[in-house]
């Protein structure tokens, strides 16, 4: 945890490398991915860089893994996962993957080109025997209509039918079922009616070769007369894509050709069952190193683009770039600097150099899969500066005790904690299933945030005492009811349900401890239930609400140390944390003398000490801003919680009020003496002829968090000239920082009354849904009653995970963030700073695969 404190520091290095060993060094740096690189070519168009041919000719090989790829999956062949990521080839072995890749496109590309002319003269065939079977139909109804019994059809010779239907000529072919009755229109507007067609449908699809869809056909026949007839309806049919094909005019000559296009066909399709097997086997095998194929041209792409962001030196001897690295990594990257010479064989071996500059680095936060999702929610609102203090860290504690604190049920708590359990159990298995949705992959990555999030909400459930709206008597109650208690004036009144009401008086009523933990569960039978509760958890909320900002402003304390801005300390941190303990830690300090003061036990043996003389802190704390006086409630009650606070409250209030101009002037005072005092050192230093060497004038934190960059860095670059902020913008920030500061003390801690409002929400929710849903079954009796309570408690389920647990959980959540981000953040954190982003292999194949998905 001490690692999320602060950022990890971070180095400017130089690397100089030897070209042989380039691309093995930058493979084992990628391996690594601790190293962040700079481009120095930015001058340079991406075509004229020195590795850009590399670069296409990766490209090109990813273009031919996807196109292999897509006939693999077109013939719905399994391409196994990746266990184990190969590295990246060294430039010997790309080439023989280039030559692999290159060798298996041809080969596929030849067995597709050989199956669809296998397909297509397939399906020609096919066509062509549906023609003929058809068509014969139509001669053979044709005869019959012309008187041509089947019984004395063989007395009649082929020719003399030939010689009858000589003057008449005929098409056949196949043509879409879709187009058959534009077709049909057509042929009679060219012929005016002169045409006489037959058609049939082809009762099952055909496939076409090239897309592999599925048509259906229709066989067709048209007969005509004439030469010049002959060529409109050929043209008609080449219009409309229809297929025409050779059909004899004689029976004999059709069944001869219809017994010979059935034996091509029997020996085609066992070529092509042959071919496809062939195709299968291949395709099976290139499935299995697809994977690694595309993992490691991604990788060498990967390099190849990195390379470009090196320079060379005059020589052309050596490549230089430039990186980020943790300081913590150098001696990861140095190892992997060395491995990658050993491993390309170069005598000189490349090296790192550390360099100093005033250009801000990234900020690299390292986490684990615990801590990535309480990182994340404060990457989202801004990456902290470098170095300065990270919320993350304190996060993990305060975000789910503040959701606790609006979601405080045990009952919905073990049912959300469960399931972000069983994310956590399941991760390994979670995490290998590809294609889950966006919204699941985001409650996968906080399930961490998930489960302690249930687990502080069975705490704070607990002290509710609270579970699905009902109460549990776990310790034992301390109130008590008897009739040697009651009053002797007491009368029953009973309601329609048999209740007996009764008036509970603490002093006779009550003996024993207190409940062990939580509330007692005699308060869920009470009237005033919801009146003791509104006014408990609304205090409640004031109080964190107090310390959550006192912690927020204390954080400041550890970036003005770090910045070393030791007037920070005196000009904002201290008249920040006074005015904030001058009025509303004050509050809470009358809150709490409030509770221990005032007791209900007391009632009638102390009058100024039992509830009705309870005063109201709100009461006190607006007269205390407006400077009036208090009236008790009675004349037996004091005025003052005790004697001296009317003084005290003076005191607190002329402090508050001394601690605004003190934020307003004291910096900008602060900084004028000190440039007046850095320009007379600059003055008698020129008197004397000397020059002092890195000069740099402090620069001015104008943020309200007090986090600012480490002694001689600046956000600029090196190049950039440092420029003095005018006086007048210091004023005005100034002011603007002091106005927003007085009036978020006072918004801010009324923000937190959020706490209180969707605590109390949720648990009438809950009640109400107990009460109107699932009580109603428990109301009936008998037989049916079974049925009814097993119907309504369907529905109370249903209706407590979709509202009660998931969407007043979203809408504490969102709370929650915004309390962090805006009341608790603003304390401290500039978050003005750019993310540490790495040169790695693993982030690089995970983007990867998201895109594809």
């Amino acid at each position: 945890m001490g690692a999320m404190f602060r950022s990890e520091q971070m180095a400017l290095a130089q690397l100089f490398i030897q070209p042989e060993a380039g691309y093995s060094a930058i493979s084992e740096i990628g391996e690594v991915g601790c190293v962040q690189f700079r481009d120095l070519n930015k001058d340079v168009n991406m075509f004229q860089r020195k590795f850009v041919s590399e670069v296409r000719r990766c490209d090109e090989l990813e273009r031919k893994l996807r196109f292999i790829e897509s006939e693999v999956r077109k013939d719905n062949v399994r391409i196994p996962d990746v266990v184990d990521f190969p590295k990246a080839p060294n430039p010997r072995e790309s080439i023989d993957l280039e030559a692999k890749v290159e060798k298996t496109e041809g080969e596929i590309k030849e067995m597709t080109e050989n199956s669809v002319n296998l397909k297509s003269n397939y399906l020609e065939l096919t066509e062509l025997r549906h023609v003929l079977e058809k068509t014969q139909q139509f001669f053979s109804d044709q005869d019959e209509a012309n008187g041509y019994e089947s019984a004395h059809k063989a007395l009649i010779t082929d020719d003399h039918n030939a010689s009858i239907r000589g003057h008449l000529g005929f098409v056949a072919g196949v043509i879409n079922r879709e187009r058959v009755p534009g077709f049909e229109r057509m042929l009679w507007r060219i012929s005016r009616g002169n045409v006489f067609l037959r058609r049939a449908a082809i009762e099952k699809p055909l496939e076409d070769p090239q897309t592999g869809n599925e048509h259906f056909k229709t066989v067709f026949v048209a007969f005509f007369q004439g030469e010049q007839l002959k060529s409109r309806i050929k043209k008609v049919c080449v219009g409309f894509h229809a297929s025409l094909y050779p059909c004899p005019s004689t029976h004999k000559e059709r069944v001869d050709m219809l017994q010979e296009v059935k034996t091509r066909l029997e020996d085609l399709q066992m070529v092509l069952n042959q071919t496809e097997d062939h195709r299968q086997r291949v395709l099976m095998g290139v499935a299995k190193e697809l994977q690694n194929w595309s993992v490691m041209v991604c990788k060498m792409k990967a390099i190849y683009h990195t390379l470009n962001l090196f320079n060379m030196d005059v020589t052309k001897k050596c490549l230089i770039g430039e990186c980020w690295v943790p300081s913590n990594d150098i001696s990861t990257v140095q190892k992997a600097l060395g491995d990658g010479s050993t491993a390309s064989g170069s005598s000189i071996p490349s090296f790192l150099n550390i360099i100093d500059t005033s250009e801000m680095p990234p900020t690299f936060n390292r986490t684990n899969k615990f801590t990535r999702g309480f990182q994340n929610l404060i990457d989202v609102y801004g990456m902290a500066s470098y170095r300065e203090c990270n919320p993350a860290l304190y996060t993990i504690i305060t975000f789910p005790f503040l959701f606790a604190v609006m979601f405080g049920d045990s009952g919905h708590a073990i049912i959300m904690a469960a399931f972000g359990l069983w994310l956590i159990l399941a991760e390994k298995k979670i995490a290998a299933q590809k294609g889950k949705s966006e919204i699941f992959n985001i409650f996968f990555g906080g399930r961490y945030i998930i489960l302690l999030m249930g687990l502080f909400s069975c705490y704070t459930g607990l002290v509710y005492n609270d579970i699905f709206s009902k109460s549990i008597n776990i310790f034992g109650t301390s109130w008590r009811v008897n009739a040697t208690t009651l009053p002797p004036n007491f009368t029953v009144h009973t309601s329609s349900d048999s209740t007996v009401e009764l008036q509970l008086n603490p002093r006779e009523n009550y003996q024993g401890s207190p409940y062990f933990i939580g509330l007692d569960p005699v308060w869920q039978v009470s009237k005033n239930k919801i009146i003791f509760l509104n006014s408990y958890k609304m205090k409640l909320s004031i109080v964190i609400a107090v310390v959550h900002m006192i912690f927020g402003v204390t954080v400041s304390t550890f970036n003005f140390v770090h910045f070393r801005k030791r007037a920070s300390l005196l000009l904002e941190f201290l008249p920040q944390i006074l005015l904030l303990c001058f009025l509303f830690l004050w509050m809470v300090v009358m809150i709490f003398i409030k509770w221990i003061k005032y007791d209900g036990s007391l009632d009638g043996i102390d009058t100024k000490r039992g509830s009705s003389c309870a005063p109201s802190v709100l009461i006190y704390f607006i007269n205390m801003m407006l400077f009036s006086g208090t009236t008790s409630a009675t004349s037996d009650c004091d005025t003052y919680m005790f004697d001296s606070q009317p003084l005290v409250q003076y005191i607190l209030i002329l402090g508050a009020l001394i601690c605004i101009p003190w934020m307003l002037l004291g910096k900008p005072i602060y900084i004028i003496c000190t440039r007046k005092g850095a320009k007379k050192e600059i003055a008698h230093v020129r008197s004397n002829g000397d020059v002092i060497p890195n000069l740099e004038m402090t620069e001015v934190s104008t943020n309200g968090s007090g986090a600012t960059l480490e002694a001689g860095q600046t956000i600029k670059h090196e190049e950039e000239e440092e420029e003095e902020e005018p006086m007048s913008e210091i004023w005005v920030h100034q002011a603007i920082h002091t106005i927003e500061y007085v009036l978020s003390t006072i918004s801010h801690t009324a923000s937190y009354l959020r706490l209180w409002a969707l605590s109390l929400a949720h648990a009438q929710l809950s009640e109400v849904l107990w009460n109107m849903v699932f009580q109603m079954g428990l109301t009936v009796e008998g037989y049916i009653g079974v049925v009814y309570i097993y119907v309504f408690f369907a529905v109370w389920a249903l209706f407590t995970l979709a509202i009660l647990v998931l969407m007043e959980g979203l809408s504490a959540f969102l709370h929650t963030l915004r309390l962090h981000w805006v009341e608790f953040m603003s304390k401290f954190y500039a978050g003005q700073g750019y993310p540490f982003e790495p040169f790695s292999f693993k982030k690089i194949l995970d983007e990867e695969e998201e895109g594809v998905e």
